[in-house]
């Protein structure tokens, strides 16, 4: 495996998930009440059906299927299956919520060095996985570098800009 460049792409940050849909006002539905995602403006030049939704810092594009008929069915609800994962500030009151709208949702929780962290995870009306956790509570420690030190995302984030700055900057040729 070759030596981690720092940046090498100057990313920034995640800006959308795109995810195919039977029907894009059920699963806007979802994403909008369950959620908690607003529809923002999707620009005019598209010549599909879909929308824009906005949260959380994340935008999720919905795009309308050309055959909905030959998407695959929900699958069962399996944590180790394709998902996109939130932080919440009480998964009591997740769980609450995911039981007043019945929907099924699997259970599962994680443990490293004494720190517990419980997941829920449900299906969009697509299939697609959903995860809420209490994720936060588990440190964010890098593999390389330095090592032992445990971090926080925002020592993480500032330890990546200096692995950016010992690289140097890109040369153009």
């Amino acid at each position: 495996m070759k030596e981690n460049m720092g940046n090498p792409l100057h990313l920034k940050s995640l800006n959308h998930i795109s995810l195919i849909c039977r029907s894009v006002e059920e699963s806007m539905d979802f994403y909008l009440n369950v959620l908690g995602f607003v529809p923002i403006r999707r620009p005019g030049s598209f010549d599909f059906d879909g929308a824009w939704l906005f949260g959380y810092g994340i935008g999720i594009h919905l795009l309308q299927s050309e055959d909905p008929q030959k998407m695959p069915k929900k699958r069962e609800i399996n944590p180790k299956d394709n998902h996109i994962s939130f932080q919440c500030e009480s998964m009591g009151a997740v769980e609450k919520k995911l039981k007043e709208m019945e929907l099924d949702y699997v259970r599962a929780m994680v443990e490293e060095g004494g720190i517990h962290v419980d997941q829920l995870f449900f299906h969009d009306p697509d299939g697609f996985m959903i995860e809420i956790c209490n994720c936060d509570s588990l440190p964010v420690v890098p593999l390389a570098g330095e090592m032992a030190r445990s971090c926080s995302r925002v020592n993480l984030q500032m330890l990546q800009h200096q692995q950016q700055i010992q690289v140097g900057p890109v040369q153009q040729i």
